[in-house]
C-alpha cells in the first residue's frame, strides 16, 4: 500500500491541512506514502481510482456517506484520522454503525501507521467477503421461500405430502433443465393467475 487519498471535511481546512506538521498529509508523507487530498466529492471520485486506501479526516457523522460514495467507485480500505477535533465532533455518533477498517492518529510512528494500513487492508477484504456471503445467504433464503410456497401449492392441488411435492418439483426442474426456484416461481405465478380468474 503506497498511495493514500485523504478526505478533508471542508475547503476552509485546505491551508491548515497543507501547513500543519500534524496533519494527515504531512504525517503520512513523512512516513513514505504518496498522498493526494480531496475536499469535495468530485475530487474524491476522480482520485480514488489511483489510491490504495482512503483516510477520512472527518467527524464520524460524515463517514458513512463518504464511505458509501468511495466504495461505489473502488473497494479499498477506509480509515479514520482521529484527532482531538474530529473525536470531539463525533461523540454523539460513537454508537452508530460506522464502516471503517482502521483508525490513525497524528501521534503514531511510521511503523505503527504501516501496520494499521496493512491490517485495514485485511479488514476491508474480510468485510467484502462477509457482505458477499450475506447476500448469498439472503438469496438462498428467498429461493427457499419460493420453493416452500410451490410445495404447499402442489401439495394442496395434487393432494400429496410436502415431501412428494418436493420430489415432483425437483423432477420437473430436472426435466426442464431449470433451477428449482425458477420452476417454483412459475408454479406460483400460474396458481395466482388461476386464483385471480376465479
Amino acid at each position: 500500500m503506497h498511495s493514500l487519498l485523504i478526505i478533508h471535511n471542508s475547503m476552509t481546512e485546505k491551508d491548515t491541512a497543507e501547513r500543519s506538521t500534524s496533519s494527515p498529509d504531512a504525517v503520512l508523507r513523512s512516513s513514505g506514502y504518496i498522498v493526494t487530498t480531496a475536499f469535495t466529492q468530485e475530487e474524491a471520485v476522480t482520485q480514488i481510482k489511483d489510491a490504495d486506501a482512503s483516510i477520512l479526516h472527518l467527524p464520524i457523522t460524515e463517514m458513512n456517506s463518504w464511505g458509501t460514495l468511495l466504495m461505489r467507485h473502488k473497494i479499498a480500505p477506509i480509515l479514520w484520522w482521529c484527532t482531538d477535533e474530529t473525536a470531539t465532533l463525533s461523540l454523539a455518533a460513537c454508537e452508530d454503525n460506522i464502516m471503517v477498517d482502521g483508525v490513525l492518529s497524528p501521534t503514531m510512528l511510521s511503523q505503527e501507521i504501516h501496520w494499521i494500513l496493512h491490517f485495514s487492508a485485511k479488514q476491508c477484504f474480510e468485510r467484502q467477503q462477509w457482505l458477499k456471503e450475506r447476500e448469498q445467504l439472503h438469496a438462498r433464503i428467498e429461493e427457499r421461500k419460493w420453493i416452500d410456497m410451490a410445495k404447499g401449492i402442489l401439495s394442496k392441488v395434487k393432494n400429496i405430502s410436502e415431501s412428494e411435492a418436493y420430489d415432483l418439483l425437483r423432477k420437473q426442474a430436472m426435466n426442464e433443465r431449470k433451477r428449482m426456484v425458477d420452476v417454483a416461481t412459475s408454479i406460483i405465478k400460474v396458481y395466482q393467475l388461476l386464483q385471480d380468474q376465479n
